[in-house]
């Protein structure tokens, strides 16, 4: 409804009125509602952008995209403001110079917005999410800010589709994801890992799951190693935060990725794989995970690995405490970037430190 006073058409000129008809047959045509957030659409849609840089131009190699949903939830629901968080958290990052990578995005990073999506149907959310998600795909190395973990299959099915081969996977997560069934219902957050075995979307030696802890019968908890892949839980990464600590687990995941010929490798990052202490804000806390250091450290040491695309969720901030959640989700997004943006130019023969 148009406020006392204000014309509807005059509110949003995109909005058609056809006059010289009485106004009993007065039709007005109100367009479809836009990914822009700040043209607006459901509330919860970011008004900001990651590291405030502009929209999305064809001239970026880098884009970030958010996917406000969090209709697949077990638990607490909230991670559709997750986008909006990790973009606001990302504003502390000031000129985005990386202190490892000596890099910044600035100026080879757009922003698409919040992606317009239903919010109530998860089979209609996947069905919406196709075109967008290939017409980005298409054109930009691309970040997905979450959102919840449903939408991750999606994702691997249109990254699968474009590079036409299996796909290599990091997954960092609490939880290892490979119910067959969400709580009686076929699909949800939980059950991504299982559905992309199923079709073939991923190469099941190279998939790598970190921070495994959560309570789960053992064929679930074994579904991965079982099918040929790694999961390394929280409980071994006690006390092993630097480099040389963790080498054993990054020279294994190297390892894998170059027995398997070098495969496409795709970041998924749960934000509970952290620890409660780190990552307050989420829908499923599990206690005994991982540090924001241990994180920081792998997404360090991997930058050299062909990744394609990262997405980052089940950032809920109303459980947030000091936006700690929400920092963490934010610098390990930058980092990721930063990194590839270190091998695209190590790639191009450009100078680097």
């Amino acid at each position: 409804m148009a406020r006392s006073g204000t014309r509807l058409h005059e509110r949003d000129p995109a909005c058609r009125v056809e006059r010289g008809t009485p106004y009993r047959r007065l039709r007005v045509t109100v367009p479809a509602m836009r990914s822009n957030p700040a043209a607006g659409s459901f509330a919860f849609h970011s008004d900001s952008s990651f590291l405030r840089v502009g929209r999305v131009l064809p001239s970026h190699r880098f884009a970030v995209a958010g996917i406000a949903w969090d209709g697949a939830t077990t638990n607490r629901p909230g991670a559709r403001f997750g986008p909006r968080a990790i973009r606001l958290a990302s504003h502390m990052l000031c000129d985005g110079t990386h202190p490892l990578f000596d890099i910044s995005p600035m100026g080879r990073l757009g922003d698409a917005g919040d992606l317009a999506l239903p919010n109530t149907d998860l089979a209609g959310l996947r069905a919406a999410l196709q075109a967008p998600v290939d017409a980005l795909i298409a054109s930009h190395h691309m970040i997905w800010l979450g959102g919840d973990h449903s939408i991750t299959l999606s994702l691997l099915r249109a990254y699968r589709q474009q590079q036409g081969v299996p796909l290599a996977v990091i997954h960092f997560d609490a939880h290892c994801d490979t119910w067959a069934d969400h709580f009686g219902e076929p699909s949800g957050h939980g059950t991504w890992v299982h559905e992309a075995f199923e079709e073939g979307l991923v190469r099941p030696e190279c998939f790598v799951q970190i921070g495994i802890r959560s309570p789960a019968e053992r064929s679930a908890r074994e579904f991965v190693p079982g099918c040929g892949g790694m999961a390394c839980t929280a409980r071994e990464l006690r006390g092993l935060e630097s480099a040389s600590q963790l080498a054993p687990l990054i020279d294994a995941i190297r390892q894998r990725h170059q027995a398997a010929g070098h495969p496409p490798v795709y970041l998924s990052l749960d934000i509970d794989c952290l620890d409660p202490a780190f990552a307050p804000g989420t829908g499923t806390p599990e206690p005994g995970g991982m540090t924001t250091a241990q994180v920081l450290t792998l997404l360090e040491e991997l930058w050299a690995l062909p990744f394609i695309g990262m997405d980052c969720v089940e950032v809920a901030p109303a459980y947030d405490h000091a936006e700690l959640t929400s920092q963490a989700a934010a610098h390990f997004v930058w980092t990721y970037l930063c990194g590839q943006l270190h091998r695209a130019d190590r790639s191009a023969g450009r100078a680097s430190p």
